[in-house]
């Protein structure tokens, strides 16, 4: 392969690994498992970069390489880090295979049902019932308490009709760092769903690591509209993102893949606003 060869496929790669790390990440549960099948991933383009190369659509040839990888290692969890970990992965364990991938492909990732079919190597007809079949699954089998952070009333209220209507229980809306760890400390939730930008110009990461550092970990899921502003590569991240504006199908997907994997991670990242 020439320079100028090497050079497009490095930049090919580069546009979507945000991308497939957060997907990595969210399958695993784990930031550093999820990071280590992304790198199985490039270094089976780079001893085979015509995978890439020569491919119509260079995302979706990049998934569906990393999908293959994942497949053949038995598409295993990353390991528990405690008893909430451990519960969310033996939920996952009975889940129909196959179904989590494709609604994370679908729902967070934005592919559609044929990109979907490509990357599984199945037909679109079995990717929309994969779909189908793990949000019923997922939402019959988890439910708990949702704290929002969110400055914004209307998006507020429309996230609180999302997850009530899935079954959870609002614990409150937070529209300042100050007002989130206050409510975190009144009830403390099994889930934070949170902006970055707050009506005090404090920041939603701020307010979710002084929540975490008080309490027992907590899944957060971030709502934002620079995602690649918490995917660094810097340790730890979080698991779940969801870009603005979003898809109440998109909000559906994140919070019943987040009360499954319960991270137990830290928060730390920075905002680079």
């Amino acid at each position: 392969m020439s320079a100028e060869a090497k050079a497009n496929l490095s930049d090919l790669v580069a546009a979507h690994l945000p991308s497939l790390r957060r997907y990595a990440r969210a399958l695993t549960g784990n930031q550093t498992s999820g990071d280590q099948y992304a790198v199985a991933a490039l270094e089976t383009v780079l001893a085979e970069p015509a995978l890439i190369g020569e491919a119509d659509d260079a995302k979706v040839a990049l998934f569906n390489v990393f999908h293959m990888v994942w497949a053949s290692s038995g598409a295993p969890l990353g390991q528990a880090d405690d008893r909430l970990s451990a519960a969310a992965q033996a939920h996952m364990a009975d889940l129909t295979p196959n179904s989590r991938e494709a609604l994370l492909l679908h729902y967070i990732e934005s592919f559609s049902l044929e990109q979907i079919a490509a990357i599984m190597q199945i037909d679109a007809e079995e990717a929309q019932g994969l779909i189908t079949l793990a949000l019923r699954e997922m939402t019959d089998t988890v439910s708990g308490r949702v704290m929002i952070i969110e400055d914004e009333a209307i998006i507020a209220m429309d996230i609180i009709g999302i997850v009530e209507g899935m079954g959870h229980q609002i614990t409150g809306v937070a529209r300042t760092r100050k007002e989130a760890v206050a409510l975190a400390k009144a009830e403390m939730p099994d889930l934070i769903l949170a902006d970055i930008h707050l009506a005090d110009s404090s920041s939603g990461i701020d307010a979710v690591n002084d929540i975490l550092g008080g309490f027992d970990q907590i899944p957060v899921i971030f709502i934002t509209a620079f995602p690649e502003r918490l995917l660094t590569g810097k340790r730890p991240e979080p698991a779940f993102l969801i870009n603005k504006p979003y898809t109440e199908e998109q909000v559906r997907s994140a919070v019943s893949q987040a009360m499954f994997f319960a991270s137990t991670e830290t928060l730390m990242a920075k905002e680079n606003a």
